[in-house]
């Protein structure tokens, strides 16, 4: 069958983010995904009101169930929600539970897209730095970029998790800036190694960030090299949100949600 992408992920009741926007992404990068749910949140398009996580070991039973059945040979996070469960899955990774040689694009949600809180970001931090040294690339946000590394600089903060033993980051400037392109920078092992100029499209997009590190996800899980996927990644999501529908056209500042039934 088709390559595996076991995905842990929350419950978007609007569809746009979340375990279905991962769904959608990887299939389109031609892999399959699975998903062990980490949460169910309360939230539209526009606003996140609230959530519940799921609790550690149920987490870990569907995630194992998935790995005794499917040749999964990529795991991708997303919102993991508690401190119990980013510990989790840092134990299934010490513990080969999930081989060694199984890419991991970490995405590490600290903050929905409409600003909504998805945890405590202090503890979410701190939790999260025992788990990035098993991933093979992290996709902050600048928000979180700051917040793990504590630099202000991005690059500064980029190099500096490197130094701690992350081995790639990307780079991604679109929260900085309200005008001109959207540059993005690819660091393996403390070097910058590829950049990307993305065109700035009007609006903001709802699920953008979990669509593109699960498309990466499912292109390392078809065994493209890093620097391929995040290229392959880039075309397909700026395709995406060319096409992204407006669920209220009436309102400039509503989000849009990508279109991901776009092929690359």
């Amino acid at each position: 069958m088709r390559p595996v992408v076991l995905c842990f992920s929350g419950l978007d009741p609007s569809g746009g983010a979340g375990l279905q926007a991962d769904i959608e992404a990887i299939g389109q990068s031609g892999a399959h995904a699975a998903i062990a749910c980490t949460a169910v949140t309360i939230q539209s398009s526009q606003q996140v009101f609230g959530f519940e996580a799921c609790a550690a070991a149920l987490v870990k039973s569907q995630a194992t169930a998935v790995l005794d059945d499917l040749p999964v040979t990529a795991i991708k996070s997303g919102m993991l929600g508690t401190t119990d469960n980013i510990a989790m899955l840092t134990q299934l990774f010490a513990e080969q539970i999930i081989s060694p040689d199984t890419a991991f694009v970490l995405d590490p949600v600290l903050v929905a897209n409409s600003g909504g809180s998805l945890g405590d970001e202090k503890t979410l931090v701190s939790a999260f730095r025992q788990l990035l040294p098993y991933a093979t690339l992290i996709t902050p946000n600048t928000h979180e970029l700051r917040a793990l590394s504590g630099e202000q600089d991005l690059h500064s903060g980029a190099k500096k998790l490197c130094a701690q033993g992350v081995h790639a980051v990307l780079v991604k400037t679109s929260h900085d800036f309200d005008s001109g392109d959207i540059e993005q920078y690819l660091y393996i092992e403390g070097e910058m190694v590829h950049k990307s100029i993305l065109p700035r499209l009007e609006g903001e997009f709802h699920g953008s960030g979990c669509s593109l590190a699960s498309f990466i996800a499912g292109r390392l899980a078809m065994e493209d090299d890093l620097i391929d996927a995040v290229k392959s990644a880039d075309n397909w999501i700026t395709q995406t949100l060319r096409a992204a529908d407006d669920p209220h056209p009436d309102d400039a500042q509503a989000q849009l949600i990508p279109n991901r039934f776009i092929h690359s």
